[in-house]
């Protein structure tokens, strides 16, 4: 074996390594700060259904400081619930790399993962003000708090029609990196042009990988952003998307199951309501 070709295996252990310390942490933090909201409780609405704390601002809180905490907590929610499905887009961003000749991984790997977790910083971003209004709402106009099930079920049902969807499947093909579908990473010459073309890969990456779950997401959001269990599912459901073989019928197994929880949720509302 050569010098360069052992090179490359120590720096791939070294990039699984610290890829598993980062879920491990931030799977950790996740947790811990899911069960420090679960502790405070939620609050009860009309309609049967309870608000997390996640929108709320506690006793001396500002809006600032509100949203910076759920900004935070978004961050470190999305590393670890992305990660699984996001190192094998990183490690084939090593390879192809790699393969070209460029020795300075470990720098490239670090910018593409801040491109690609900077969308995800941004959506959550955009996320909070919308959730706060509405909860905000919610909490003034009980009319609209006693729709809140019924609206959650319909946004289910939507988000599992979106996968049976050209859309999605151009989406996921694109996160899968199948052949033909996606633009390949071009040559990286020099530290600043090798910069750019890292960060704008990230990007590219974090926009496809939005796109795709944007349907998982919005559940994730309306069903419990704070719930360990929707997180989990919701985790799982990207990852195997992303990872099987033959992901796009996987994408529309799990869609039927969402419709179906969608019209589980609509009938119960209404029968409820």
């Amino acid at each position: 074996m050569s010098g360069r070709s052992i090179d490359m295996s120590v720096s791939q252990r070294a990039f699984l390594g610290v890829s598993a310390l980062l879920f491990a942490v931030s799977a950790a933090v996740t947790i811990v700060g899911a069960a420090s909201m679960s502790a405070m409780g939620e609050m009860p609405m009309p309609g049967g259904w309870t608000m997390s704390t996640a929108w709320m601002r506690m006793c001396g809180q500002t809006w600032p400081g509100l949203a910076a905490s759920f900004l935070g907590m978004w961050i470190v929610m999305m590393v670890a619930m992305m990660l699984p499905s996001f190192v094998p887009m990183l490690w084939r961003y090593r390879v192809a790399v790699g393969g070209a000749g460029e020795t300075r991984l470990g720098w490239l790997t670090v910018l593409v993962g801040a491109g690609y977790f900077f969308v995800w910083t941004a959506f959550g971003m955009a996320a909070f003000p919308l959730g706060a209004a509405l909860a905000a709402l919610e909490m003034e106009l009980p009319a609209l708090a006693r729709a809140v099930p019924l609206a959650v079920g319909v946004i289910v049902l939507i988000a599992g029609a979106l996968q049976f969807t050209e859309w999605k499947a151009r989406r996921l093909a694109c996160c899968r990196e199948v052949p033909g579908r996606c633009l390949t990473v071009s040559g990286l010459p020099g530290l600043p042009t090798a910069a750019v073309t890292a960060w704008r890969h990230g990007l590219r990456l974090g926009l496809h990988c939005c796109y795709c779950c944007v349907g998982l997401t919005v559940i994730l959001l309306v069903a419990g952003v704070m719930d360990l269990r929707v997180m989990a599912i919701v985790t799982a459901a990207i990852t195997v998307e992303r990872l099987a073989p033959r992901g796009e019928r996987v994408a529309r197994v799990m869609g039927a199951g969402m419709v179906g929880a969608g019209v589980l949720l609509i009938a119960r509302a209404v029968v409820l309501g």
